[in-house]
């Protein structure tokens, strides 16, 4: 959950997952409580992994945001499906995402890991394709997606690891970490985003920003609000 803007627009939505959500208390008896909230949740189960990744996987499209908004949002799809279901070191997911009149030509191609953390959050790595990453366009309309490619084959984004905690009942937010997703983007230095998933929409707020943290891509007025249409 976050290289990730279209180029042609610098409001274009990234896709990366990231965060860094702790808790702290103000006295012992606060931080007692905290501990004891981290270890009731202990570390997330694979039945989460799987539930947290079943509201990920659709067909989502940021339409309606488009319709309200043409200014500062554009017809974006977004395609999210399962692959390689058979290991158990996942789940991972292959995310395609494309001007929705262009659904031909994504403008990008990731795949994304989810890990358990020992806190109850959901760790997001995230992996490039091998080029010609174009190849692997449309992948999602496959019975056995990228079945042709295994996780050697692809290459990590380092430090642009990915975290998620449930915020409450079926919703999962984060954000990115801090610097640490490095791009070069339009002459940033690193990005960030800040995501929610429902599992009937997933909003997401990419930006870029350069060296001195000014922002150089991505939406100005607020995050790219997209609605699922369909499982798959």
């Amino acid at each position: 959950m976050f290289t990730f803007s279209h180029p042609m627009t610098r409001s274009l939505p990234l896709f990366a997952l990231l965060t860094a959500l702790s808790a702290c208390g103000t006295t012992p008896t606060a931080s007692l409580k905290g501990q004891a909230t981290v270890q009731a949740q202990g570390m997330a189960t694979q039945a989460t992994l799987n539930a947290l990744a079943n509201k990920m996987i659709g067909v989502y499209d940021s339409k309606d945001q488009a319709l309200a908004d043409p200014e500062n949002y554009r017809d974006v799809t977004l395609h999210m499906v399962r692959v390689w279901p058979e290991r158990k070191d996942g789940p991972w997911l292959y995310i395609e995402q494309a001007l929705s009149k262009q659904v031909q030509l994504p403008y990008r191609q990731r795949v994304y890991r989810l890990l358990p953390r020992t806190d109850g959050r959901v760790a997001s790595e995230v992996y490039t394709l091998p080029e010609p990453v174009l190849k692997y366009a449309g992948a999602w309309r496959q019975a056995n997606p990228l079945g042709d490619l295994k996780p050697a084959d692809l290459t990590p984004r380092t430090g642009c690891a990915v975290v998620l905690r449930q915020t409450s009942p079926g919703i999962w937010a984060g954000g990115t970490v801090g610097r640490e997703c490095p791009s070069e983007l339009y002459g940033a230095a690193y990005a960030t985003s800040e995501v929610v998933v429902s599992g009937s929409t997933l909003k997401s707020w990419d930006r870029g920003y350069d060296a001195n943290g000014e922002q150089v891509w991505g939406a100005e007025k607020g995050g790219y609000v997209f609605i699922k249409r369909s499982v798959r």
